[in-house]
């Protein structure tokens, strides 16, 4: 199974140019069937239907619905690229469902607490105005931490206030970015500046010179958000999800706000965003001619 493995990844590396992350979760999933392929004793090519759910039996109840489900997803676009290619000569996990998962919605911050979170980074120090940049460009932008730690300089235009942003399966988009985020980026390049770097290009650099790295950026925003004492842990899909909560809140549309994160499907916007019943009920009582 291995060499079959090693084509998929080919395949979601190159021509479907799936995200670091999803490579490495479906690499690890796909070897955990391989791994109970060779306990059994069976070949790839004698995997059937029922192979199938005495492996999905194994998992049940030892695995979250969502991380079920994304080993269904693993292995169905494996099986699939194996019957194009060839490999096998039908689809094993042809009548199994997914299993149904429930939509939870990630945690968000008031306004409040997202001002709170921002300006606790104040201290002029070069740290806390890299942190201060980090947080102001997550909340003004929207983006994912996969973006902001791929940002170079180059992609920032001041003049035009906007980010080129490379995002999931290497798509590219321009996003606008305000000049409070802008000024941000200033102070901390100029504080920055005469350092001796690892990497020039990188807008986000650690305390060594070097491209910061998404475990670290979701570090900072732990900590400044516990600072500020917000309701709940935060993280930096938090505040991507609070970016977009917040235009909802205001009147911003879907398909403004859709564009914005780079979703490809409205769908995963409307699970994203998020409406408190206040704005509803504003809603309600300005719209309805009985209210």
């Amino acid at each position: 199974m291995e060499p079959a493995i090693e084509q998929y990844e080919e395949h979601l590396r190159l021509e479907v140019r799936a995200a670091s992350h999803t490579l490495r979760a479906y690499s690890a999933d796909l070897r955990q069937f391989a791994e109970f392929l060779e306990g059994e004793g069976i070949s790839l090519e004698r995997a059937d239907i029922h192979v199938m759910r005495r492996y999905l039996a194994t998992l049940f109840g030892r695995r979250s619905r969502s991380t079920l489900a994304r080993k269904l997803s693993a292995l169905r676009g494996f099986f699939r690229f194996c019957v194009r290619t060839g490999v096998l000569a039908s689809d094993p996990l042809e009548g199994i469902a997914s299993p149904k998962v429930d939509k939870r919605l990630p945690s968000y911050l008031t306004v409040d607490e997202m001002f709170r979170t921002i300006e606790g980074a104040s201290q002029g120090t070069p740290l806390c105005l890299r942190d201060r940049a980090i947080l102001e460009v997550l909340y003004s932008c929207g983006l994912r931490v996969s973006e902001l730690v791929g940002l170079d300089w180059d992609h920032i235009q001041p003049k035009a206030q906007a980010l080129r942003v490379r995002g999931k399966g290497g798509k590219e988009r321009v996003v606008p970015i305000g000049e409070v985020a802008l000024e941000a980026l200033e102070r901390y390049r100029q504080a920055w500046r005469g350092k001796q770097f690892a990497d020039r290009r990188a807008v986000f650099l650690n305390a060594r010179g070097g491209r910061l790295s998404a475990r670290s950026v979701a570090r900072i925003v732990a900590y400044w958000a516990k600072k500020a004492k917000t309701r709940s842990a935060v993280s930096p899909h938090s505040i991507r999800h609070s970016f977009a909560t917040h235009l909802l809140g205001s009147g911003a549309d879907l398909r403004s706000i859709q564009e914005l994160l780079g979703h490809s499907r409205l769908s995963t916007t409307q699970r994203y965003t998020h409406v408190d019943f206040s704005h509803i009920a504003r809603v309600y009582d300005k719209s309805h001619p009985r209210a």
